[in-house]
């Protein structure tokens, strides 16, 4: 009867989170080189690149795929033979594995973690607790999956119950767009089908753990109901044209995984939830022999992707930059940002427009005049980093916000990831201010372009404080201009093949 020490599995608990923060699965890595090269997009394949390198440079430095490193969800099945050498509970011993890994010094994790989520939404600082799902099975080892599930995707998770007639494809291809690209696409969709409601988000969740074999399942065919179902809204969901980045194109998913289990009679439960372009898992067994032993992946797994400004790039000054220059900005140009940048996420939106509501200055050093907000909340710096990871987050969380933004704090442009909801666009185009994208999933890429950075105010926010980077080349994707247009809107329409009227 084998024994599993507290020793090892917190280590291999610590070490596993520690591996997904810096290496993309391998499958993951082939898949999106195999959509790098069939995509015919400019702006998509141009954002595939960016994820690309920015993953290599993350395998080959030890840094975080993306700044949000996600919340811990860890998946255990426990042969009932198995002893263990421990006072503690296994959601203790997780949970110490989950804190020693966020808070490594040699590659530490952003905490994202928050308590009391309808009161103080107080950060946990270690990214604790984890979500622990736990199964007893038969046998005499300890078969672990631990993921790092990121919010954009987390959020972006849908749940219906059809009636047992129901159509799932055509649920599937309504829903997807309504998802907008705040999931990071290319990514990969989970689907659960049955049980109960809690059971079919928990299928979805589980199915992405699993690789991605999609193009082998196309190769040999299906053989089944499930698999005939995958393979069909593989090829309708891309077939929306919504693209890398929701920017248009040819791939949206790099798969779609499916599990099932027994329903009731008078029910058809069906979860989606979405993986992002920043996938996370690992998995392992302990057997009593000691920890864990993660293979890493070769730097030949990574294809020989470069990425570089295109000639037509446009270079901006931020400093010095007008509203007459902003007005020229084309829906889908590619920028490439110069000077000094505010951040502001959620929590400090709120903050500010609790201020303003009370007729209360902003903080002082906290000057937005004519300036460019980017929505980020980056990973904290090691050694001799200036700033960690600090890829965008989803713009339209501050969509309510926008119309006080512009109208109140002189800002003329924002930089988020993803597309602008009604709302925002309708008061970008009142101000004539401007919304840029910047590619989620290329964190560890966009911090190097960061050359200077200090807190300015609300500092007890942690990564969500406000901050002044000083950036140097920082790329861009003009996304909604001064009149309104938005790339999200142009980009998919070129590409969709099918037709929402006739769905």
């Amino acid at each position: 009867m084998p024994t599993i020490s507290e020793q090892d599995f917190i280590q291999s608990i610590a070490d596993a989170f520690q591996f997904i923060s810096y290496y993309h699965p391998v499958d993951y890595i082939k898949a999106l080189a195999a959509a790098y090269d069939r995509e015919q997009s400019v702006a998509a394949k141009d954002a595939i690149a960016q994820i690309l390198v920015n993953s290599r440079m993350c395998a080959e430095s030890h840094r975080p795929i993306c700044q949000d490193t996600g919340i811990a969800v860890v998946f255990l099945k426990i042969g009932m033979n198995v002893r263990w050498n421990t006072n503690n509970s296994i959601a203790d011993m997780v949970n110490e594995g989950v804190r020693q890994a966020y808070n490594n010094q040699d590659n530490k994790l952003r905490a994202s973690i928050v308590s009391d989520p309808i009161g103080t939404r107080r950060n946990t600082k270690d990214n604790t607790p984890a979500v622990i799902h736990t199964e007893l099975v038969a046998g005499d080892t300890v078969e672990v999956t631990v993921a790092a599930k990121g919010g954009g995707s987390e959020n972006k998770s849908k749940f219906t119950i059809l009636n047992p007639s129901g159509n799932i494809v055509e649920w599937v291809l309504k829903t997807v767009p309504q998802m907008g690209a705040g999931w990071c696409p290319p990514g990969i969709l989970g689907i659960g089908i049955g049980g109960t409601a809690e059971k079919a988000m928990l299928l979805a969740k589980q199915s992405l753990m699993q690789a991605i074999d999609i193009q082998e399942l196309q190769a040999r065919g299906a053989s089944n109901k499930l698999e005939e179902l995958r393979l069909e809204l593989y090829e309708k969901v891309n077939a929306l044209g919504i693209g890398a980045q929701g920017l248009g194109g040819l791939t949206t998913v790099l798969d779609v995984k499916i599990l099932d289990y027994p329903t009731h009679a008078a029910s058809l439960p069906v979860a989606m939830i979405p993986n992002c372009a920043a996938t996370r898992h690992a998995h392992f067994t302990l057997d009593g022999t000691g920890p864990a032993n993660l293979n890493p992946p070769n730097l030949e797994d990574w294809p020989s992707v470069t990425w570089e400004a295109g000639a037509t790039t446009r270079r901006v000054n931020l400093d010095t930059i007008t509203a007459e220059q902003i007005a020229e900005w084309q829906p889908g140009e590619s920028l490439l940002l110069t000077g000094k940048i505010i951040t502001g996420r959620d929590a400090a939106h709120k903050r500010i427009a609790d201020l303003l509501a009370a007729g209360k200055p902003l903080p002082a050093g906290v000057n937005f005049k004519n300036s460019f907000i980017y929505y980020v909340g980056p990973v904290d710096p090691v050694a001799n980093e200036i700033v960690g990871p600090a890829g965008p987050t989803t713009a339209t969380r501050m969509d309510k916000f926008t119309e006080m933004m512009l109208a109140k704090t002189g800002i003329i442009g924002m930089i988020g990831k993803a597309e602008r909801g009604p709302e925002a666009i309708k008061a970008i185009k009142k101000h004539k201010a401007i919304y840029l994208m910047a590619v989620g999933g290329a964190a560890y890429l966009v911090s190097k372009a960061i050359r200077s950075a200090r807190i300015v105010a609300f500092a007890d926010l942690g990564m969500e404080a406000i901050h002044e980077f000083e950036v140097k080349d920082m790329p861009v994707t003009v996304a909604v201009d001064v009149t309104g247009k938005s790339v999200h809107q142009i980009g998919p329409a070129s590409y969709n093949k099918i037709s929402y009227q006739k769905r």
